[in-house]
């Protein structure tokens, strides 16, 4: 299993070799240290924790976690196996360098935050008509069910809060690693505004 942490630059274009132009978005991965390898006998399960970024300040309990390494802003725990947990000691770096072009990854990241939105964004509600007697309900979500049952049934789609979900978006393409700048384009578009968190596995 492949996993690092990375954070979203911005979207751009690259060209292929046989001159078709590819939507990609930038991702910035900053070498990942393994902060904590898990164990069966020690934790109960198979885990690596991997700490990304710096920050200044950290609670002492952080800091006696992180004793000897970097504080860390971000933690993050990935469950492997037991033959690859082998492969990790407490320390080692993760480069974005594990990734090859053309592989297939899973993408995740906390979507944007909409706020409070009403049911044609959120939902995608055609609206009332703005002819016909329609007065100031164009966009209302109209009737909300039969009046017998005396309440709202469960999972009805009305105005709420919209975004800020972890999303995964499965099969994203490398189309190109840059290895000194540590940048990875990825096919398409990626759930997160700039600067958001992206954790990318395979």
């Amino acid at each position: 299993m492949k996993f690092i942490v990375g954070k979203k630059i911005e979207m751009t274009q690259k060209f292929r070799k046989d001159g078709t132009v590819v939507p990609v978005t930038l991702v910035k991965v900053d070498p990942c240290v393994v902060s904590q390898v898990k164990t069966i006998e020690k934790d109960g399960y198979t885990a690596v924790q991997i700490g990304s970024g710096e920050k200044k300040k950290i609670t002492k309990s952080i800091g006696g976690h992180l004793k000897g390494l970097v504080n860390f802003s971000n933690l993050q725990e990935f469950r492997v196996s037991d033959e690859d947990l082998k492969k990790y000691n407490r320390g080692d770096k993760i480069e974005v360098s594990i990734f090859e072009p053309g592989e297939k990854i899973t993408v995740c990241g906390v979507s944007k935050g909409k706020g409070f939105q009403g049911v044609v964004k959120r939902h995608g509600f055609h609206g009332h008509p703005t002819t016909h007697g329609t007065k100031d309900a164009v966009r209302m979500p109209g009737s909300i069910g039969a009046g017998g049952v005396q309440r709202v049934l469960k999972g009805l789609r009305m105005g709420g809060r919209m975004g800020c979900d972890r999303v995964s978006v499965k099969n994203i393409e490398v189309i190109e690693i840059d290895n000194g700048r540590g940048v990875i384009a990825l096919k398409g578009a990626v759930p997160g505004p700039r600067n958001g968190l992206i954790i990318l596995t395979k």
